[in-house]
C-alpha cells in the first residue's frame, strides 16, 4: 500500500479521483462535448450504431466508438504507467479486448425486447465474461486489460455528478424518511443476521448484499465491495442474485400495487425505496402513472445519496473492527492508520456530488434539469456506464463457476438476501405509509 505524498500518483484510488475530474472538468468546459452511446435494436443489429433524426439515419458511431476507446485507453494507461502494475503495451491490448466485449454487452442488452425484461448490459457484461473465462479461459493479454478496480473507481466518483442533492431533496421530509431511515436499518439487520445467525464466513460477501439489497443493487455492491477490498467472486455473486430479483421485483410489484388498490404514491414511495436499481424503479414507477414515476424515481435518488456515506462507514468499520488485525498496529489503528487505508474514490464520489450540486446548479440559476442535460447525461453519466460496464466484463473473465459455488456456503448467501428483502419490503411500506399517508399528506 503506497502511503505519504507518493500515493498521490501510485495509488490506484488516487487515479480513480484524477481520472474522474479529468473527465468532469472535460465536460463542463466542453472540451468533451458528448460520449457514443449503443442504440436500441429490434429486427436489424446495426441500427444500434446508427444516429437517427427524424426517423432519418444521419451517420454512424463507429468513429466516435473507435475514438472514444483511443482515448480511455490513452487516460487509464498513463495510470497504469505510474502505478507500474503492468506495461503499458500490454495493457493497452488487453484493454481493446475488453473494451469490445464492453460494446458487445451493451448492444445485447439494448435489444428492444432484451431491454423490456430489464436485463441490463451489467448482466451481459458479466456473462459474456464468465462464458469466456469458463469455456476457452481468459487468455493473458486480456487479462492485463481487465482492471476491475480502477473502472470500478473511476465509475463511482463519476457517479457523484449525478447526486444533485437539491433533486433529491424536491421531496422533502417523507422522501427523506423512507430513504434514510430504513436504509440503515436493513444494511445493519442484514449484516447480523448474516453473520451472527446464518454465521456466514465471508464477511464481505454479507456487507456487500446488505448493501445492493438496501441501498440500490450495482452500484452500492461496488462501492461496498471497494470499501471492503472484497473479491471479485463475492461482488459477482451478490450482483448476480441482486440483478435477478430486480428484474422479478420490477414487474411483479406494479401488480401487486395495483391488485391490493394501493394508493399510487405510496405504492411508488415503497417500490423506490426497495427495487434494487434506479433504471428499474422508473420503469416500474411508470406503470402506476408520470406523478408515481415521478416520486419513485426521487425516492431512489435521494437514496442514491448514501452510497458514499455508506462506503465511508464500511471502510472504518472494516479498518476499526472486521481486519483491526491486519492494520499493522496493536489495538485499534491510530487516525493515519484509518487515513492510509480509507478508500480515496468516495472523497472524489463526494467532491463531485458538492462540485454540481453547489457549484455548477447554482451557476445555472438553480436549473438542475440544464446541468443534467449540458454535462451529466452527454458526458459523466455515459462514461459512468461505459467504465462499469468494462469493470463486470473484467470481473467475469476474472472469475470461474467453481469459485462463485464455493462462495455459496450452503444457499446461505440467498437465504440472507431473501430474508433481508422481506425485511426491507415491509420496513420500507411502513415507513412509507406513516410518511406520505400520515405525517406528511398533502407533499405531493
Amino acid at each position: 500500500m503506497e502511503r505519504g505524498i507518493s500515493s498521490l500518483w501510485k495509488s490506484e484510488d488516487w487515479w480513480a479521483v484524477w481520472i474522474g475530474f479529468i473527465i468532469i472538468i472535460g465536460s463542463i468546459t466542453k472540451l468533451i462535448p458528448g460520449i457514443p452511446k449503443i442504440g436500441k435494436w429490434t429486427g436489424d443489429p446495426l441500427k444500434a450504431f446508427m444516429i437517427v433524426k427524424d426517423n432519418v439515419v444521419t451517420g454512424n458511431i463507429f468513429i466516435p466508438l473507435l475514438l472514444l476507446m483511443i482515448f480511455l485507453a490513452i487516460l487509464t494507461a498513463i495510470a497504469i504507467v505510474f502505478m507500474k502494475t503492468e506495461k503499458a503495451g500490454r495493457y493497452i491490448a488487453g484493454f481493446i479486448g475488453v473494451f469490445i466485449i464492453a460494446v458487445i454487452s451493451y448492444w445485447i442488452a439494448n435489444q428492444v425486447n432484451i431491454k423490456y425484461w430489464g436485463l441490463s448490459y451489467a448482466l451481459w457484461a458479466l456473462l459474456v465474461g464468465l462464458l469466456i473465462s469458463n469455456t476457452i479461459g481468459t487468455p493473458g493479454w486480456l487479462k492485463s486489460g481487465a482492471k476491475t478496480e480502477l473502472f470500478i473507481k473511476i465509475g463511482l466518483v463519476l457517479l457523484g455528478a449525478e447526486i444533485l442533492f437539491k433533486k433529491i431533496l424536491s421531496l422533502g421530509p417523507p422522501g427523506l424518511m423512507v430513504a434514510w431511515i430504513v436504509t440503515p436499518v436493513v444494511v445493519i439487520f442484514m449484516y447480523k443476521f448474516g453473520v451472527s445467525l446464518l454465521k456466514m464466513k465471508n464477511k464481505e460477501l454479507v456487507i456487500i448484499i446488505a448493501c445492493a439489497t438496501s441501498v440500490c443493487g450495482v452500484s452500492a455492491a461496488i462501492a461496498a465491495a471497494a470499501a471492503c477490498c472484497a473479491k471479485k467472486e463475492d461482488l459477482t455473486l451478490a450482483v448476480g442474485m441482486t440483478l435477478i430479483f430486480t428484474v422479478l421485483m420490477m414487474f411483479f410489484m406494479p401488480l401487486g400495487i395495483k391488485f391490493m388498490g394501493m394508493n399510487d404514491i405510496l405504492g411508488a414511495a415503497w417500490m423506490g425505496g426497495t427495487i434494487d436499481s434506479t433504471g428499474a424503479v422508473v420503469a416500474a414507477g411508470s406503470m402506476l402513472g408520470p406523478a408515481a414515476e415521478k416520486v419513485a424515481a426521487v425516492v431512489k435518488m435521494i437514496q442514491n445519496v448514501l452510497i458514499g456515506l455508506l462506503a465511508f462507514a464500511v471502510a472504518i468499520y472494516w479498518v476499526t473492527v472486521v481486519n483491526r488485525e491486519q492494520c499493522g498496529t496493536e489495538g485499534k489503528p491510530n487516525a493515519m492508520e484509518i487515513w492510509y487505508r480509507f478508500p480515496k474514490f468516495v472523497i472524489g464520489f463526494l467532491a463531485a456530488s458538492l462540485l454540481f450540486s453547489f457549484v455548477m446548479v447554482p451557476a445555472m440559476q438553480g436549473n438542475f434539469n440544464l446541468v443534467e442535460s449540458a454535462y451529466i447525461n452527454p458526458v459523466t453519466k455515459v462514461l459512468r456506464g461505459w467504465f462499469f460496464c468494462m469493470a463486470f466484463v473484467a470481473i467475469g473473465l476474472e472469475s470461474n463457476f467453481k469459485d462463485l459455488a464455493s462462495r455459496m456456503e450452503g444457499g446461505k448467501p440467498l437465504t440472507l438476501y431473501v430474508v433481508g428483502q422481506s425485511f426491507n419490503l415491509v420496513l420500507t411500506l411502513f415507513i412509507a405509509f406513516l410518511a406520505f399517508m400520515v405525517l406528511f399528506p398533502g407533499a405531493i
